[in-house]
């Protein structure tokens, strides 16, 4: 990787960066050709060995989270194995999305190796809220105008291509999304606007600290190109800005500290 990875927040524990669309968490057999794996190059620009607590596809951007130390990674591994974390992501999709909706929709695994009749159905369950939409005065398909709204997702468990399952089965897939969403919308958006990928991203984390025994939330700015596209459609101001947040359990108040 040529450019430095962004952290969004280090300690002697833990480091918050910002993953890049089209990076991949660790190796994959699945996929040899990506340009970046977080692992490694993290572990580089740090000089030290990292853990990941949780993954992002590859085509998410946004906050992700590693341990520096195998105690931490242990930790922050359970408060995600039991569901203690709260993720929050944007997402531009096809559609007036619904002002608020809760999909749960059972979701069977995805491996990429068995077919999934021979997988088992899981709970997911992911909330969504509209946060604004545009109509533009184009037939992209068979409508004389075309709707986008961008929607704030909260996925309450964490199956594979949750979001992206979830929201395409409401009927508002995720533009750029290849295998849920609709080839002609996502065409026009490469063609367009120069976004050709995944429109979504991973603005916030909160969970506890337990080193510090607080909880943090942690904010991270979307990428230049989905920004872009934001103002374009006058949707500036729900642009997250990089941002560290403490919250004393005994106390509802945040104390906030600049981030770099």
């Amino acid at each position: 990787m040529t450019t430095p990875i962004p952290v969004i927040y280090r300690d002697d524990h833990l480091v918050v960066v910002h993953k890049p669309s089209g990076a991949l968490v660790h190796r994959s057999a699945l996929d040899r050709h990506a340009p970046v794996i977080m692992l490694q190059a993290l572990r580089d620009q740090l000089g030290m060995r990292v853990y990941p607590a949780h993954r992002l596809d590859r085509p998410t951007s946004g906050a992700l989270l590693f341990a520096l130390t195998p105690e931490m990674a242990t930790a922050l591994g359970q408060q995600f194995q039991h569901q203690q974390v709260q993720k929050r992501y944007l997402a531009i999709v096809r559609g007036t999305g619904p002002e608020a909706a809760t999909y749960d929709w059972p979701l069977r695994e995805e491996d990429g190796k068995r077919p999934k009749a021979e997988m088992p159905a899981m709970d997911a369950e992911t909330h969504v809220r509209r946060l604004d939409s545009v109509e533009l005065p184009l037939a992209i398909d068979r409508y004389p105008t075309s709707r986008y709204s961008l929607m704030s997702v909260t996925p309450m468990t964490g199956r594979r291509h949750q979001i992206r399952r979830h929201l395409s089965r409401g009927g508002y897939p995720i533009i750029g999304d290849a295998k849920h969403g609709k080839g002609i919308h996502n065409r026009f958006f490469r063609d367009h606007f120069d976004a050709g990928r995944l429109l979504l991203a991973a603005v916030t984390l909160e969970f506890y600290h337990p080193a510090c025994e607080q909880r943090l939330r942690v904010s991270a700015a979307v990428e230049e190109d989905m920004a872009a596209l934001m103002l374009r459609f006058g949707w500036g101001g729900h642009c997250p800005v990089n941002q560290v947040q403490w919250h004393d359990t005994t106390d509802s108040s945040y104390r906030r500290e600049p981030t770099s």
